[in-house]
């Protein structure tokens, strides 16, 4: 299963491909509950809404692109010419893509044991770089806003789809002189945080 983990869809077809893409779902899950259950025993006197916000910040693509260079995973996959002279090695979709699938497979091979044995040896130091919880991206923007004597952001419900037990909301978020983000989620809430972050992420 390592193997698998490691070969990009770029270099395999079929099969091949959908067994990567199958190793990332497993490794997503894998992920989030051992970081759950690190953030859980190392900060015990914090509320839901805090660690939610810790463990939203570590299993975030930044985090898996990070790990997987830090780990030097980028020289050992497999990956179609072409993609690799774009700087697919150095990619951090890529890289984050990679990470998630290298946990499904550990977690095939070896248990949640050995898939949470790495997670332990490459995440610490992130959990550890802020004792503070992150904040909501709302809040962040919000702050980021105000700092600068701008107006608050304004958010607009855009689009709303799917049947009334699973609606899915499409948010815009406005920042005063700057293009807006819109984002999608399974309520107004989630779709508004997602618009916030993702228009954070262009002013990084």
């Amino acid at each position: 299963m390592l193997h698998h983990a490691l070969v990009h869809s770029s270099a395999s077809a079929g099969r091949g491909a959908a067994t990567y893409e199958r190793l990332e779902f497993l490794g997503d899950r894998v992920l989030g509950l051992v970081v759950a259950e690190m953030i859980y025993r190392r900060f015990p006197g914090e509320p839901e809404g805090d660690l939610a916000r810790r463990h939203a910040a570590l299993v975030r693509r930044e985090a898996l692109a990070r790990v997987a260079d830090g780990a030097g995973l980028g020289q050992y996959i497999v990956m179609s010419r072409g993609e690799e002279d774009a700087g697919g090695r150095a990619n951090p979709a890529i890289l984050a893509d990679v990470c998630e699938a290298l946990l499904g497979a550990l977690y095939l091979d070896g248990g949640l044991q050995a898939a949470a044995a790495f997670i332990e040896a490459h995440w610490p130091e992130m959990m550890e770089e802020a004792l503070a919880p992150p904040k909501d991206a709302k809040t962040a923007l919000q702050e980021w806003a105000q700092s600068r004597g701008l107006p608050l952001p304004a958010y607009d419900t855009v689009n709303l789809k799917g049947p009334d037990h699973s609606p899915i909301f499409t948010v815009r978020v406005t920042v005063q002189g700057f293009p807006p983000a819109e984002a999608s989620g399974a309520s107004k809430r989630v779709a508004a945080q997602a618009a916030a972050r993702a228009l954070l992420e262009t002013f990084e």
